[in-house]
């Protein structure tokens, strides 16, 4: 029971961090809340005893590939004043449209532990077949994507590296 409970909290708090990054203006606050998401994804993973994609969850997103992503940031020095405002004039529609997605979830969430009602479905998440086919499968594809993530950081430092020469 304390595992459903704490499932949920993290869940929350990873809904909370991605409406943070939806919301927030400067590049780097958006990146701390995309950090603070994962680290919830990756709680909720512990949680489901799925070790082996929590860990992969903290180290190599979390560790590494948020690292690329920060040190990206803090070189392209965005000095652009349309970051000066603290929030997005997406705000307003982007909170109705968190509440709208929580009510929802709070909804399914609901439908299968009131008693007398019904599930959304008879089948459940089989986490033991999606680490097969994750592993097994689809390693390949996961890793080719943290070679995509160098190689945009990578163009990114070149796309930027001529332009801080001509604004001195």
């Amino acid at each position: 029971m304390i595992e459903d409970l704490l499932i949920y909290a993290f869940g929350a708090t990873a809904v909370a961090g991605a409406a943070l990054m939806i919301l927030l203006r400067q590049p780097m606050r958006v990146a701390m809340a995309l950090i603070y998401t994962m680290i919830a994804l990756g709680a909720i993973y512990g949680l489901m005893r799925v070790d082996v994609i929590a860990v992969f969850q903290i180290m190599i997103y979390v560790g590494a590939v948020m690292v690329f992503m920060v040190y990206a940031i803090m070189l392209a020095d965005v000095r652009d004043a349309s970051f000066v405002e603290r929030y997005s004039p997406l705000l307003w529609p982007g909170l109705v449209a968190t509440l709208v997605f929580g009510a929802v979830l709070l909804g399914a969430a609901l439908d299968g532990i009131l008693p007398g009602t019904t599930t959304l479905g008879t089948a459940r998440f089989g986490v033991q077949a999606f680490s097969i086919a994750f592993l097994g499968q689809y390693w390949l594809y996961f890793e080719l994507t943290s070679v995509l993530l160098v190689v945009a950081v990578l163009a990114a430092i070149a796309v930027i590296k001529p332009r801080r020469g001509q604004h001195g």
